[in-house]
């Protein structure tokens, strides 16, 4: 059975929890898009409402209908809570062979940023001269390309990429996810990247997906949280959430070289400024910062 619902953009993430706790392979976001160029890929309307998306295995009607009504429940608590708007829940049945796949028609080939495109394995790209192109079969694990706070992370590091902060960098991905930070920072001119997670599907995904590129000699994936100062890292990459960047804010920094560059992302607007201020009680400088809708992403400089 599928359960969608439409979701603004700062409900996908709690609507995305949601729905993800009633189904065995999580939930997808399949967001607003608008086509760039036929074959050349899409952007994200983030200026328009979501759907999310959830598929679970349905043994008959009666069970069906139950959990469509806990899922309606759960929604309706958030309602309470000022998240709006969010639409109503929509179910329908698919075929057993089809549901575990179903919410790939919703991932498309990606434009972020100026040259970063997120090619799904099971597309077909035609790239233009200057495409930077990740292939990526996320799975189960977090990091597509469709969530704000990934696309603010992928934005920023192309960014330093410009600027020359890349250029043989040493690198870390706290979180790693699907690998999407990992692979975007390597195709953009790292010399190594660290990714690090305490899911092992996450580090299941991320090995995939860095073999998929061709990029096992430059990417590790690690399972467990900070490396412990083993080495000290040029920039490091943190797409958390402000609670987790607020209390690991130290731990953080000390894993930077002097003058090393901490990109924070997953900070809702309203939880900005504290974020901030936590970066600086450890003696980071706040340098830049980039908004989607109502997320933030922070870049912090480790004084020389």
């Amino acid at each position: 059975m599928e359960l969608a619902v439409e979701a603004d953009v700062e409900a996908v993430e709690a609507v995305s929890e949601i729905l993800g706790r009633f189904a065995p392979g999580g939930s997808s976001v399949e967001p607003a898009f608008e086509l760039v160029d036929e074959g050349l890929g899409a952007r994200v309307d983030p200026t328009r409402p979501a759907i999310v998306r959830a598929y679970l295995p349905a043994r008959d009607a009666a069970s069906a209908h139950r959990v469509a009504l806990e899922a309606e429940a759960a929604l309706g608590h958030l309602q309470a809570f000022g998240l709006r708007p969010i639409g109503e829940l929509r179910t329908r049945l698919v075929d057993e062979a089809d549901w575990a796949d179903a919410w790939k028609a919703h991932f498309p080939v990606m434009r972020i940023g100026r040259r970063l495109v997120i090619r799904p394995t099971w597309r077909r790209h035609r790239a233009a001269p200057d495409d930077v192109v990740i292939a990526l079969d996320p799975g189960m694990a977090f990091g597509t390309g469709l969530h704000p706070t990934t696309r603010l992370c992928l934005a920023t590091i192309e960014d330093a990429a410009d600027r020359g902060d890349l250029d043989r960098a040493r690198v870390l991905d706290v979180g790693c996810g699907s690998g999407i930070l990992a692979i975007a920072a390597a195709r953009l001119g790292a010399e190594s990247v660290l990714g690090v997670d305490t899911d092992p599907i996450a580090i299941e995904a991320t090995a995939a997906n860095v073999r998929r590129n061709r990029l096992a000699r430059r990417i590790l994936a690690r399972a467990g949280s900070l490396p412990s100062g083993e080495r000290l890292f040029d920039i490091v990459l943190a797409n958390l959430i402000a609670s987790v960047l607020m209390t690991l804010a130290g731990p953080l920094r000390d894993e930077l070289r002097p003058g090393g560059l901490l990109v924070a992302s997953g900070i809702f607007a309203d939880r900005e400024t504290e974020v901030a201020d936590a970066l600086r009680a450890v003696g980071l400088a706040v340098v830049e910062r980039a908004t989607e809708g109502d997320w933030v992403a922070l870049t912090a400089r480790r004084p020389a």
